[in-house]
């Protein structure tokens, strides 16, 4: 069943289209209210950090004014406080992958750094491996599960991959660890490595090496690019030297960076509402630099980055491109296609999800 071209773009429209999220932080796609069951549990068990107040306190229902002062130590001091151990990693990574599913995300690269928590047992690979299985097995339900008929958009369950993330005040031998690790479970649905954190910390040239194994296995390569006003073009310089195949966010960069990025056509990974709450740009949506990038030639992933803090899930962000770049349904769908061609899961994930948009064009 086709949808006409000229059809009015709506938020309900957008919720059934078959999205594809590509720039999702685990942790930091955490609902409050996922926060808050995992609080009451620990809690009740007497298990509860001492002076950890109630998500809906600490974390108030509709705050998204998080900046790059105020979002980190939020991770920091607060949410690896409450999901330590291995029930609440569990628990809080499958309410995520539900929470993008009833999205209507058909396909999900889903990226966490891997951490230790030693007082309970969970080490950087056990914690991956917790990762993994949970989205083992929430895979393997959406294979079987009988789709929905009630709206030609969902015919198709949604299926998760999963990114690991190098930390910017990582060493370069933790950082070797991270690709290590990937390699290691690449068979598991592991498909690319990343980097991320507070982009006024580390010097990323260290992470060379690590970089060029990820790229020598055939990992996808994806960095968080260019989110500060501090970033200096050797920085710039090294990052491009990586040779990834996605960057993220691209907000502050020379003119000569957003051509040598057109030519390589990168994917780029932007994230409208967490770019516009933490003030990583001036001005609201409409003055967001996907307006200078939609027509430039590179595949645009639009993505969260962090819904649990900045609350605009990702038919929201498809709404907000629409309402303030003018764009029809078709260009929604084929910005949708473009995504495509830059997933990491393979051909076969490819050629799924482009049968999936055929019925749009």
């Amino acid at each position: 069943m086709a949808v006409p071209s000229d059809k009015p773009v709506t938020l309900s429209l957008l919720r059934d289209l078959p999205k594809i999220e590509l720039h999702a932080h685990l942790s930091g796609s955490i609902s409050r209210q996922c926060l808050h069951e995992i609080w009451l549990r620990k809690r009740e068990e007497g298990k509860l950090p001492s002076n950890l107040e109630d998500p809906l306190l600490a974390i108030p229902p509709g705050k998204v004014d998080y900046d790059l002062k105020t979002f980190f130590p939020l991770f920091s001091n607060y949410i690896y406080h409450l999901c330590f151990d291995a029930s609440s990693i569990e628990y809080s990574t499958r309410r995520v992958l539900e929470d993008f599913r009833d999205d209507g995300v058909v396909y999900l690269e889903l990226r966490t750094t891997p951490r230790t928590s030693p007082e309970h047992g969970i080490s950087k690979e056990s914690y991956v491996q917790l990762v993994l299985s949970t989205i083992d097995a929430f895979n393997q339900e959406q294979a079987s599960s009988k789709q929905s008929n009630e709206s030609p958009f969902k015919s198709s369950p949604m299926k998760t991959y999963l990114i690991l993330s190098i930390d910017r005040r990582n060493t370069a031998a933790e950082a070797m660890e991270v690709v290590d690790l990937a390699l290691r479970y690449q068979h598991r649905g592991v498909v690319g490595v990343d980097l991320c954190g507070d982009p006024s910390k580390g010097d990323v040239a260290i992470f060379g090496p690590a970089f060029e194994k990820a790229d020598d296995y055939d990992l996808g390569i994806t960095l968080h690019f260019a989110e500060s006003e501090s970033v200096t073009e050797k920085e710039l310089q090294t990052l491009l030297s990586f040779d990834p195949h996605r960057i993220g966010h691209v907000i502050h960069l020379p003119e000569g960076y957003r051509e040598e990025i057109a030519v390589r056509k990168l994917g780029l990974e932007l994230c409208l509402s967490c770019n516009v709450h933490a003030k990583m740009i001036t001005g609201g949506v409409e003055n967001h630099h996907f307006g200078y990038w939609k027509n430039k030639g590179c595949p645009i992933a639009l993505s969260t980055d962090d819904v649990g803090v900045f609350c605009s899930p990702l038919s929201n962000e498809y709404f907000l491109a629409a309402s303030h770049f003018n764009l029809s349904f078709a260009e929604i769908v084929q910005l949708c296609k473009g995504a495509v061609e830059v997933i990491f899961g393979g051909d076969e994930e490819k050629d799924r999800l482009r049968s999936l948009y055929k019925q749009f064009s």
